[in-house]
């Protein structure tokens, strides 16, 4: 029987030749927000893992929107021109789609990166003034954020349009937009960290206002023919926080716009525990795809190709992304076609490494 997880996906013009998925992940490696050597590095191994899509990590819109000062952007020229100088290498090589995506840190910006320890870095050496819905900090020991006001709203909006525009100019097949983990659109989502009295706090109409203004701006500004996804929280695993049945309401709203996909996602607006395991996010996922008929990307602990299988060919979700999977093996995809009967790409000059069936196919062609 043909693997599912091998079979091709299309949203708009772009189809995925498979449905595993290279989750963007924090490299903690850029310089005044731009790329380095390392991503080089980085995106190219993954580049020619055989995924079906790569998406660059949570790259920020303007600098106070970085996570840390060592993270992505993609708010100048130089940022710019610095991603484009990676995507030339890796493109040389690669063929598969490459996206981004695109965020704003929030409350929860101006941290040092984890092998630093935990923590805001101080102005001195670089830190900045965090903003949130409300002045509330994600925990006591962190900064308290600044609440935006609607001109602040506003500078953010055209911000991520900004970044929008400069990521058609890099060619880049699609975005994602981060609406998860506590940053600052997924704060606005959260009542744990909106406590606003004005149009953008209270019930989740409210609550959905500047997220939804967000991403119709992008759309309208991203190319007609290429997608737009959400990563947003499925739950906050909080009672005060974002329920299952918002996530849900929140996705119908997203495919009104025009969303494409949603990766469901969770957590990060409170210190909660998360019970953590194989596959704990895939529920979310499932739940949106069938009740808001949006495809949706399950993420999660995924390491296990026939898990992976078995959550798109039994519907549960249309993509399958994997991030620290990837991390510990790069060539997963190749060993999932493997186990899974199917053919993958490969760079020819892998071609002695890659599944079995690929090396005959290999030789088949070279006869």
């Amino acid at each position: 029987m043909a693997s599912t997880l091998f079979s091709p996906f299309t949203m708009r013009g772009l189809t995925l030749p498979n449905r595993i998925v290279v989750s963007p992940m924090c490299q903690y490696s850029a310089v005044a927000g731009c790329a380095t050597d390392w991503h080089i590095i980085h995106l190219g191994h993954l580049a020619v893992s055989g995924a079906g899509l790569l998406i660059v990590e949570a790259t920020a819109v303007e600098p106070a929107g970085r996570i840390s000062r060592e993270c992505l952007g993609l708010y100048s020229d130089d940022c710019e021109a610095a991603l484009h100088r990676v995507l030339t290498v890796v493109r040389r090589y690669a063929n598969l789609p490459i996206g981004i995506q695109l965020g704003h840190a929030g409350r929860k910006g101006s941290q040092k990166k984890p092998t630093d320890g935990r923590g805001n870095v101080p102005g001195a050496e670089g830190g900045w003034q965090t903003v949130a819905p409300s002045a509330l900090p994600f925990i006591p020991e962190w900064q308290t954020p600044a609440a935006l006001d609607r001109a602040g709203m506003d500078r953010v909006t055209a911000a991520f349009v900004d970044a929008t525009r400069r990521a058609a100019r890099l060619g880049l097949d699609m975005i994602e937009l981060h609406f998860a983990h506590g940053y600052l659109l997924s704060s606005f989502l959260s009542p744990l960290a909106n406590r606003r009295d004005d149009i953008h706090g209270g019930d989740l109409e409210n609550r959905m206002r500047f997220p939804l203004e967000i991403f119709a701006a992008v759309r309208d500004a991203w190319p007609a023919d290429r997608p737009l996804g959400v990563r947003c929280n499925g739950t906050d695993w909080d009672e005060s926080g974002i329920t299952p049945d918002e996530a849900v309401v929140f996705s119908q709203r997203l495919k009104a716009l025009g969303c494409d996909y949603v990766d469901a996602s969770s957590g990060g607006n409170s210190m909660t525990r998360i019970p953590l395991a194989p596959g704990y996010q895939v529920p979310f996922a499932a739940r949106i795809r069938r009740e808001a008929a949006l495809p949706t990307m399950a993420v999660g602990l995924i390491r296990d190709a026939a898990e992976a299988e078995a959550i798109v060919a039994e519907g549960q979700a249309d993509m399958v992304a994997l991030g620290r999977g990837m991390l510990n093996d790069p060539r997963w995809p190749w060993h999932a076609a493997e186990e899974l009967g199917s053919p993958v790409a490969h760079p020819y000059q892998y071609f002695r490494a890659v599944t079995r069936q690929g090396i005959a196919q290999h030789f088949a062609r070279n006869a």
